[in-house]
C-alpha cells in the first residue's frame, strides 16, 4: 500500500471514488432511499440515515486522516459531542478539561441534571490530579487541547497512559488543530471529535460534526448509535466539507504564518496584558488592558468579523464572556481566566500586513479614549 503525506491525502479526496462515470469531483448522491432487488439482495445501500455514497467517501477520508478505524458525520460539533455520550450509562462520572467550549459545558450541566452525570474539572496540566479525580463510577477522560480560549495544551500521550492504566476511554476534541498539525489518536485516544464547521469546513457555510474511533467495538457502538439518533450529515454537506478539506493544509499554513506574527504584534503592544497561543494553528486569545474598551475596539474593526465561530479563511474576532462561553457563569469562568477583558481571534488567510493594521488602528481608537480620561 502507498503512503502519502497529508497534503497529498487531503487533496486526493474523492478521487478514484466514482468507478462507474469517473468523475473526479465525489457525486452528490441525495436520494434517501434505494432499490431493493429482491430480499436481501441490495446495492450496498437501504436508507440514506444508515449510510450514504457520498458520506461513505468523507467518513472513509476522515477515519484515515485521524488515524482511526471508524468514522461519523454528524450534524453538527455538538450532535458528534451528543453520539459520543450516548454510549455511556446513567449516573457515569467524566473528567473533561476545565478551560471547556460553553457549548459543551452546557451540554455537561444537561446531562448532570437528566441523565446523572457527573463532571470533574481538570486544568489539563497535573497528572497527580487525574488520581485525585478518578471515581469508581469513572468512565473516560475528555479533552479540548488547546483549550477554547485559553490555548491550554495538554500531553495526549501522557494522559493516554492514565486512561490505559484505569481502562478509562480518552475522548479528544480536535478542532482547532485539525489532523493536519494532531492526531490524538496516534497518542493514544479511543476518540477523536471535530467541529468540522470550523476549520476542516474552511468557508463559514457548512454546519457539520465528525467523530472518529479507534477499535472494532468503539466503532460497532458509535455505528449503532449514529444510525438510531439519526444525527447524520447530509449528502450535500458531506460534499461541501469534501470540497473544504482538500485545501486544509494550504490554509493552515497561512492561518499559522499570520498568527504567529499576530502573536507577536499583541505581545509588543502597550494594550495588551496576555497573549495565549501554543505556537501553533491560528487561534489567538489576548487581554485587552481595560475591560471598558472592548466595545470601542470590536467596533472599530474594518477587517475581522465580529463574530461566534472560527476556522474559516476570513479572519472573526470573538468576545467570549457574551458569545460562546456565556453559558458559564462569570464566577466560574473568572476564577480560571477567562475574564471579560479576554477577546479570541481567529486568524483568517488574509495578507498579515493588513491584519495587522486593523488591529492597530482599533487600539488607537481606545487609546483615545484613554486620553479622554486624562
Amino acid at each position: 500500500m502507498v503512503h502519502f503525506s497529508k497534503q497529498t491525502e487531503l487533496v486526493q479526496i474523492g478521487n478514484r471514488k466514482d468507478e462507474k462515470h469517473g468523475a473526479i469531483s465525489t457525486p452528490i448522491y441525495l436520494s434517501t432511499a434505494y432499490h431493493h432487488d429482491e430480499i436481501g439482495l441490495g446495492q450496498g445501500y437501504a436508507y440514506s440515515r444508515t449510510g450514504s455514497p457520498t458520506r461513505d467517501v468523507l467518513e472513509e477520508a476522515v477515519a484515515s486522516l485521524e488515524s482511526g478505524d471508524d468514522a461519523f458525520a454528524c450534524s453538527s460539533g455538538m450532535s458528534a459531542v451528543q453520539l459520543v455520550f450516548s454510549m455511556f450509562e446513567k449516573d457515569s462520572h467524566f473528567i473533561v478539561s476545565r478551560d471547556l467550549y460553553g457549548g459543551s459545558y452546557r451540554m455537561f450541566e444537561l446531562f448532570e441534571r437528566n441523565y446523572g452525570f457527573t463532571f470533574t474539572y481538570w486544568d489539563g496540566r497535573e497528572e497527580e490530579q487525574l488520581n485525585e479525580y478518578i471515581q469508581e463510577n469513572t468512565k473516560a477522560v475528555f479533552l479540548e487541547t488547546p483549550t477554547n480560549p485559553l490555548m491550554q495544551e495538554t500531553d495526549i500521550a501522557l494522559t493516554a497512559k492514565f486512561t490505559e492504566r484505569h481502562e478509562l476511554l480518552l475522548i479528544v476534541d480536535n478542532t482547532f488543530y485539525t489532523p493536519y498539525i494532531q492526531r490524538p489518536i496516534e497518542e493514544g485516544a479511543d476518540v477523536v471529535i471535530h467541529s468540522a464547521t470550523k476549520y476542516l469546513g474552511g468557508h463559514n457555510d457548512i454546519l457539520a460534526g465528525l467523530v472518529i474511533s479507534k477499535g472494532e467495538k468503539l466503532g460497532k457502538e458509535l455505528k449503532y448509535l449514529h444510525n438510531a439518533c439519526g444525527s447524520i450529515l447530509a449528502p450535500f454537506d458531506c460534499w461541501l466539507l469534501i470540497r473544504g478539506l482538500k485545501t486544509l493544509a494550504l490554509r493552515m499554513n497561512q492561518h499559522e504564518k499570520n498568527a504567529l506574527i499576530i502573536q507577536q504584534f499583541l505581545e509588543d503592544h502597550s494594550s495588551v496584558t496576555d497573549v495565549f497561543y501554543p505556537r501553533r494553528g491560528g487561534m489567538v486569545s489576548f487581554l485587552i488592558a481595560k475591560e471598558e474598551w472592548v466595545s470601542t475596539f470590536l467596533k472599530s474593526l474594518k477587517l475581522f468579523s465580529f463574530a461566534e465561530s472560527l476556522g474559516g479563511v476570513e479572519s472573526f474576532i470573538t468576545y467570549p464572556a457574551t458569545q460562546t462561553h456565556a453559558e458559564i457563569p462569570e464566577d466560574i469562568r473568572k476564577e480560571y481566566g477567562l475574564t471579560n477583558c479576554l477577546l479570541r481571534i481567529s486568524v483568517g488567510i488574509e495578507d498579515e500586513i493588513d491584519l495587522v493594521a486593523d488591529l492597530q488602528q482599533a487600539f488607537q481608537e481606545c487609546e483615545k479614549l484613554l486620553n479622554l480620561e486624562v
